[in-house]
């Protein structure tokens, strides 16, 4: 019965943590951001992948693909958004889940394995983004207007996550 227990509150706390960053990363793309009409198609610069990376690199690969693929697709659903939600819910759910993957099996100092882990999700976002945007559009050229706002989503998010994330990890324990 003891084994049964500590697997259930296990497989609680995973829910509640899940949950928890699919709010968090809900919550700081809709309300900490900033709409630029003059990038790309209307872009928008947020810090939704400020909890996303703290999800990954604290809590592993499966927490930051629920909670990126989850939270901005929720986003791009309730925001009007919604014909971008499948590719948030792809490009984003590999962004967490690359960073992440890359924090748990990457040796050496943390904060260059972080760092590394947040350059590989910028090109995720960069590359995926760019195809979301010529499916939609029809256009090879115009998706190039988008990519300054991603790289500044994404540098933004890795200044602020960066010197947190080794202090969240020891809190989480």
């Amino acid at each position: 019965m003891g084994s049964l227990s500590s697997r259930n509150t296990s497989q609680t706390k995973t829910l509640v943590i899940n949950a928890l960053f699919i709010a968090l990363t809900l919550v700081f793309t809709m309300f900490i951001n900033l709409r630029l009409p003059i990038m790309g198609n209307g872009g928008l610069i947020h810090l939704g992948n400020v909890p996303l990376f703290i999800a990954a690199f604290v809590f592993g690969k499966r927490t930051g693909a629920i909670a990126g693929a989850f939270g901005m697709g929720l986003f791009d659903l309730i925001s009007g958004w919604t014909t971008w939600a499948p590719f948030t819910f792809v490009i984003v759910g590999a962004m967490g889940y690359v960073a992440g993957l890359l924090a748990e099996k990457t040796p050496g100092n943390r904060i260059w394995v972080y760092s590394l882990a947040i350059i590989v999700a910028l090109v995720i976002k960069i590359v995926g983004y760019y195809f979301a945007e010529v499916i939609l559009y029809a256009n090879w050229i115009q998706p190039f207007g988008s990519i300054p706002g991603n790289l500044l989503q994404v540098v933004v998010a890795g200044i602020i996550v960066l010197p947190l994330v080794g202090r969240l990890k020891k809190i989480a324990g």
